[in-house]
Formats: structure tokens, sequence, C-alpha cells
């Protein structure tokens, strides 16, 4: 349990420095993501990237444990 928690906040602190390069993708303005604004006051709601990061997280644990598992 210590490892995967130790290798979690790895991928937390890469991902968080990572965040400029990966905001140049388009993360955050997919179909699906609600933006409100007006003057003074604005809210962000990242759906479409919430379900996609989801799906590809997802994936990505699969292989990772499918593999572990060989």
């Amino acid at each position: 349990m210590q490892k995967i928690l130790i290798t979690l906040g790895l991928l937390m602190v890469l991902l968080g420095l990572l965040w400029p390069f990966l905001a140049r993708l388009g993360l955050g303005h997919l179909p699906g993501d609600i933006r409100l604004g007006r003057p003074g006051f604005q809210v962000f709601f990242p759906l479409g990237t919430s379900l996609l990061l989801s799906i590809l997280v997802s994936l990505l644990l699969t292989l990772i444990l499918w593999l572990w598992r060989r």
C-alpha cells in the first residue's frame, strides 16, 4: 500500500509539473466542458475533460495490472 501511495503521489507531482504543457493540448476546452462567466464571476465545470481523463486512467491502470499479473 505504501508503494502505491508513493507512486500515485509522484505521478501527481509529475502531472502538476507538466500541466502547462498539457493545457496546450486543449484539455479544458472539450465539448461537454461548461463555462459560465459574468463580470467578476466565472465558474468552470470540466465534465468532458474529466470523463476523458477517467477513461484514459482506467485503461492505463487496467493495462498495468494486466501486465503485472502475467
